[in-house]
Formats: structure tokens, sequence, C-alpha cells
């Protein structure tokens, strides 16, 4: 009886060892999908991953769990990346031109080339979005206020050394006219700040626009052609002001992620792109969708770094 005995507990004890072993070397399929937001709640980042959510639990067959690191404009999250688990556990969100402006400014704890994208999925148009009932009905009763009292005109936008602090540097210069910028925490907190005239105009995006229905007026878009679900509202373009901008957003993954685990979870955002409702969902909202898988991720980011930079310069946040 004690030889079966040991017999038993040998085989007990190997089929424990084999369990762990069969854990450890698990695919990150069976874990949860931690997907950290470096903005608060409400702004573009997070419509897009609460959009994902259902098409990535689809695909993966993960549960996705939705979480928020913001602060300095999404700096404090992406400075922090790298030292998360990098088992494919856990993906970032990332913005452009964000992550290659902040560092070019100053040390904010990361480098652009620290930030490892494994897909880049959309760009958010950018607007200039006032309140309904704000007196300037048009475009051009911005730039005319402007003109009268230069520096007096506010106008909010996400973060320093951010898309929206290059627009809205970017619209100064092009109009000829001195706005001044007030940046906040995330999308959500300035077109709040907008819609509390605490400004009298916000740089944001169109998604944001659509988001606050009638009680915001966008009075031009950075896009080569009207929004289709907002025609009325003309483009830069059109009025006179040669402005085609946005934010890109995608993911990146700690840099010591495997290569096959990157590529891994690349597929898996570029099946969630391709999945119908969640396209009819994201093209409602007022994105466009855009598929930079990672093996076409650095040549993407290359031709990224010299436009951005070069921009940057131009308006002078550069010197």
């Amino acid at each position: 009886m004690k030889n079966i005995a040991r017999a038993m507990g040998r085989r007990a004890a190997g089929a424990a060892v084999a369990a762990a072993i069969a854990a450890a070397a698990a695919p990150a399929a069976a874990q949860t999908l931690n997907y950290i937001i470096p903005f608060p709640a409400g702004g573009e980042s997070d419509v897009t991953a609460r959009i994902q959510e259902a098409a990535l639990k689809k695909v993966t067959g993960r549960d996705v769990v939705i979480q928020y690191k913001p602060g300095a404009g999404g700096a404090t999250a992406w400075a922090q990346l790298n030292k998360l688990p990098a088992d494919g556990s856990t993906v970032v969100g990332t913005n452009l031109p964000h992550i290659f402006l902040q560092p070019m400014q100053k040390d904010v704890g990361f480098k652009t080339d620290d930030i490892v994208n494994v897909y880049v999925f959309q760009l958010t148009p950018d607007a200039i979005v006032v309140p309904a009932d704000s007196p300037y009905k048009t475009l051009q009763d911005l730039i005319d206020a402007a003109k009268k009292a230069p520096g007096a005109i506010t106008i909010s936008g996400s973060g320093t050394n951010s898309g929206p602090h290059l627009s809205a540097t970017t619209f100064n210069q092009l109009a000829k006219v001195k706005l001044t910028y007030i940046p906040f925490s995330g999308t959500a907190t300035s077109v709040v700040a907008m819609l509390g005239k605490q400004v009298n105009a916000a740089m944001t995006f169109t998604t944001a626009a659509i988001q606050q229905g009638d009680k915001a007026r966008m009075l031009a878009v950075a896009l080569e052609e009207r929004l289709p679900t907002h025609p009325d509202v003309p483009t830069f373009k059109e009025l006179g002001i040669d402005m085609v901008t946005g934010v890109y957003r995608g993911v990146a993954v700690p840099k010591g992620t495997p290569e096959d685990v990157r590529k891994q979870l690349s597929d898996a955002f570029g099946k969630v792109n391709q999945d119908h409702a969640f396209r009819q969902k994201m093209k409602d909202a007022g994105f466009v969708i855009v598929d930079v898988p990672y093996d076409k991720m650095d040549a993407f980011m290359s031709t990224k770094a010299k436009e951005y930079e070069a921009a940057a310069r131009d308006v002078g946040l550069l010197k």
C-alpha cells in the first residue's frame, strides 16, 4: 500500500508540475487584456477603446479591462509603459503627434523610441468648436474677433506639445491671429471648459463635437472634404486656411514584449478594424479608420517623425 501511495503521490506531483508548466506556457489569449488609456475617461482614446471592447473580446477570447492613467498630456502613462508586464497582458493607448512632440521639448520621462507601437487604428480630424449659443457663428466671426483683440480670445485643447496644441498654433499662423491656447488634461476636460465658457472655443475633434449634439457648433473641420455626418460644416481649406490635421491613435506594448506576442496583438487589433459593427460605430462617431500594423510601423513612425518636427519648427513650438 505504501508503494502504491508513493506512486500516486509522484503522479500527483508530476501532474501538478505539468499543470504549472502548461499555465506558464499558456498563450496570452488566456489572460485578461489590460487596456490603459493615458487620459481621463470620455476622450477620443477612451471612446475608441469602448467601441473596440466587444470586438477585441470576440477576436481574442479575452476579457478586456479598460483603465485610466491620465497626466501630463499622456506622458505620465508613456513614461511608465516599459515598467509594465511584457507578457501580452497589457497595452497602452498612444497618440501622435504627442509621443513625438513631448520628448522634443523637454525631459518627460520617455523618448519616442521607447514606445513600441503595435497598431495605429484611427485618425481623429481636428475641428474648432464653440458653444451653440456662442456669438461666433462662423470661423470668420472668430477670426475677426481675434484680430480686434489679439490674445484675448481663448481656445482650449488637450495638453501641451500635443496634437491640439500644434493645431492651434498652426491655425494662429495660417489665419494670422493670436488665440491664447489653454491646455487641459484631455479632450473631455477641454470640451467641458468650452461648454462652460471658461474659454471661447476649443481646438478639439469632430468626434467630440458630434458627442455634444446640439450643445456645440463646429466652425470648421480639418479634412480634405466635408464630414459626411455634418455636410453643412465647411473645411478649413474651403475657408482659405490650408489645414488638414488630426491625431492618430493606436496601442503600444512594453519593450520587453516578445516579437511573436507583438505580432499577435497587432493582428488582433487589425481584425477589430475589419469588424463591420465596429467600423459603423466609428464612422457614426466621426472617426477615420486607418490600418498601420506592426510590420509597417517603423516606416510609418519614421515618416511622421519628420512631418511633426518640421511642422513644430514652422510654427515655433521647436527652436
